[in-house]
């Protein structure tokens, strides 16, 4: 089983046979990993709050409400779409020549109500644990076009999104049988969704910043966030999180958790620090939204890398998406492109960074089982040519697909709101109400 060293892969190779299937012994129910795990469960759900408060802090006034709610919304819409379709489509056996998947009893769930699967685990709470997963990676994508996109056509966007673009790049990079899966010697490293959720979301922020155009005045007129202190909360709160989705993914309660959990916590301060010093020496004083900044470029850049990588490489990783994404916002800024809260420049770059230079700092037993999988040697500068056929694969089909999907649902439903929506904002005129009760709103 050397092919299936890091632990999330592994256990999906073991999806298709768990249980009692296939003359199999019957597996009985680990208490203390179904207990990790549904934690990890509730940590990561915890999350999508996190970013709602780290988003909802950021906007103006006038649209704090409006930008929660795209949060609360992918909670409500992924959450029922994923257990009806999604975990199908991500994790049933490859249709369409290995487009996507498909397995019937994974419809609704129906068919693993007995399942224990070889890890010891009830197959719902594995289902549910990727659902969070599902529910995160649209809820992302809001940053890039906040403050001027329509409830009712973001809420079609991402139920589309989520089934057309997340579910195949899920079936790909996760699957036993998707073509990353099995690229190379021991496949794409993705631990937890460095390319699944990450850049397939940052992607499509850009593209959908870019497609929907800038908010009416900017970049002439300064948009000052309305609440810092919420925003810091909710970084707070990713971070606490991170540790389920990252550890978690581990589907384990044992080293590979530990390791998973001790470079998150690394890479996240080390993500922070290097922000704050650049932040220090150019302008001679640190603030509390590029410290909540560097928090996510470290965890964003740690979450492919979480279950190959060592302390050292973490801290390298951290500090590098720090610094590529603050030259990303930098360089936004410079162009006047509006990816109103950087989704691009914090979850693209960052997953790129993370997913390229992991590369670089794989522990050398990794290394040694693909060499011994492939009968001879396996290169640093091989697995790079993985990692790089399976960011570029998700670049491009993320981007273009994405592009469909906000041109279709823009010409149909509509998804930019009118100028006077704009100018009174999300909270009144998606949702009528106000998120402060205050009259005079910027």
């Amino acid at each position: 089983m050397k092919k299936f060293s890091y632990p999330l892969l592994l256990l999906t190779a073991a999806m298709m046979f768990s249980g009692t299937a296939w003359g199999a012994e019957e597996v009985v129910t680990d208490s203390g990993t179904t207990s990790w795990m549904l934690t990890s469960t509730a940590l990561v759900l915890l999350m999508v709050p996190g970013l709602a408060m780290f988003y909802g802090g950021l906007v103006r006034t006038k649209n704090v409400i409006g930008t929660m709610m795209h949060s609360f919304a992918a909670m409500v819409i992924i959450g029922v779409l994923w257990p009806t379709l999604g975990y199908a489509l991500s994790f049933g056996p490859g249709i369409l020549g290995g487009f996507i998947g498909w397995d019937s009893k994974y419809f609704l769930l129906q068919g693993i109500d007995d399942t224990i699967m070889t890890t010891q685990i009830p197959e719902y709470v594995f289902a549910m644990f990727q659902g969070k997963f599902a529910i995160i990676t649209p809820a992302l994508i809001a940053g890039a076009f906040a403050e001027r996109v329509n409830f009712k056509g973001y809420a079609v966007f991402i139920a589309l999104w989520s089934i057309i673009v997340y579910s195949p790049i899920c079936h790909w990079v996760w699957a036993a049988d998707g073509f990353l899966f099995n690229l190379g010697a021991m496949g794409a490293i993705d631990f937890a969704g460095g390319t699944v959720v990450h850049i397939s979301s940052g992607v499509t922020a850009l593209v959908a910043a870019l497609y929907l155009g800038a908010r009416r005045g900017y970049p002439r007129n300064v948009m000052h966030p309305n609440n810092l202190v919420m925003t810091l909360m909710g970084a707070g709160l990713l971070w606490v999180g991170w540790f389920g989705f990252n550890a978690g993914s581990a589907i384990a309660s044992n080293l590979a958790t530990a390791r998973a959990l001790t470079v998150t916590q690394m890479a996240a301060a080390a993500g922070a620090f290097t922000w704050m010093m650049i932040e220090m020496f150019q302008h001679g004083k640190a603030t509390s939204l590029g410290v909540a900044s560097g928090i996510l470029a470290g965890l964003v850049a740690i979450t492919p890398a979480a279950g190959v990588v060592q302390p050292v490489g973490a801290l390298a990783l951290g500090a590098l998406a720090a610094v590529f994404c603050y030259l990303a916002i930098m360089l936004k800024n410079k162009i006047g492109y509006d990816d109103s809260l950087d989704a691009f420049g914090i979850h693209g770059v960052g997953g790129i960074v993370g997913a390229l230079a992991l590369t670089f700092f794989i522990r050398p037993s990794w290394m040694a089982d693909a060499a011994a999988k492939v009968g001879g040697s396996w290169t640093v500068w091989q697995q790079l040519g993985v990692q790089a056929t399976a960011v570029g694969v998700t670049i491009a089909y993320a981007a273009i697909v994405s592009l469909i999907l906000l041109f279709v649902i823009e010409k149909t439903i509509g998804l930019r709101i009118s100028e006077d929506e704009e100018m009174s904002g999300l909270d009144h005129s998606m949702h009528g109400e106000q998120g402060y009760g205050l009259i005079n709103l910027n």
